[in-house]
């Protein structure tokens, strides 16, 4: 059994995005929060091609080692220096998540849903 820590995602969904001097100031400063912590883009605005409901915004998503390394991440005093120039300067919600270990079948999930 693999006891590995599963990877984690801190996940974004922005809409209404203020493209001014705020939001250019994010971007050009978040890789640098990131590299302490292993964190890499895996999705960053791309296009969306939906397939359900209605998508208005984009979608971020940063890959980390471990949810540990991810929440350390976000609670940095680099990352939180920047974070408002997001979140005043746009309509977002954010998570970090948990991935799946290696070899993960949907009904792997069973067990945990069932047991209680």
């Amino acid at each position: 059994m693999n006891t590995t820590a599963p990877k984690a995602y801190a996940l974004a969904y922005l809409r209404e995005v203020d493209l001014g001097p705020e939001i250019v100031e994010y971007i050009e400063r978040i890789d640098e929060t990131l590299a302490p912590y292993g964190g890499r883009f895996l999705v960053h605005g791309g296009r969306i091609t939906p397939a359900e409901g209605e998508w208005d915004g984009d979608i971020v998503i940063i890959e980390f080692p471990s949810a540990a390394a991810a929440e350390e991440w976000y609670a940095s005093p680099g990352y939180q220096a920047i974070l408002p120039l997001r979140t005043e300067h746009s309509q977002s919600i954010a998570a970090v998540v948990e991935g799946v270990p290696e070899g993960y079948r949907a009904v792997d999930k069973l067990a945990v849903l069932l047991a209680g």
